[in-house]
């Protein structure tokens, strides 16, 4: 007799609240990003805590799928990184130099190499081990 309980057949369901909640994050995430090519400074900043609290509450929901956990979490520190470039130059401390030349905007790239090493460890160390599981 066939087992039909094989992992490959699971489906990753997302409740239609949950489906809400990232669908209104693209919302936030698209306001913060336009009021901050147009310069609109309240209303960028006013738009990181739904962004980025969103974000946070998508990442800890799917923590039990590593899959999406880790591509979460990358999503995370994406927008932290991209909340920290914006508030700089929208004070003016973008390209003030740190040392040597590193600017203040380049210290973003710490948490977007975060989200990487998050993502490499995902396809190079735990995928391989777990191709059945998400």
């Amino acid at each position: 007799m066939e087992n039909k309980d094989n992992s490959q057949d699971k489906d990753y369901i997302i409740p239609l609240r949950y489906r809400k909640m990232e669908n209104l994050h693209i919302v936030f995430w698209l306001f913060k990003d336009i009021s901050w090519c147009l310069t609109i400074k309240w209303l960028g900043i006013l738009m990181i805590i739904p962004t980025l609290a969103i974000a946070m509450v998508i990442a800890w929901r799917t923590r039990q799928y590593m899959s999406e956990l880790c591509h979460n979490l990358a999503i995370t520190v994406w927008i932290m990184a991209n909340s920290y470039w914006m508030l700089s130059e929208f004070f003016g401390f973008d390209t003030k130099i740190i040392i040597g030349k590193i600017t203040y905007k380049e210290l973003a790239l710490i948490p977007f190499f975060t989200g990487v090493l998050i993502l490499a460890f995902y396809y190079l160390i735990w995928y391989p081990k777990h191709k059945t599981d998400y």
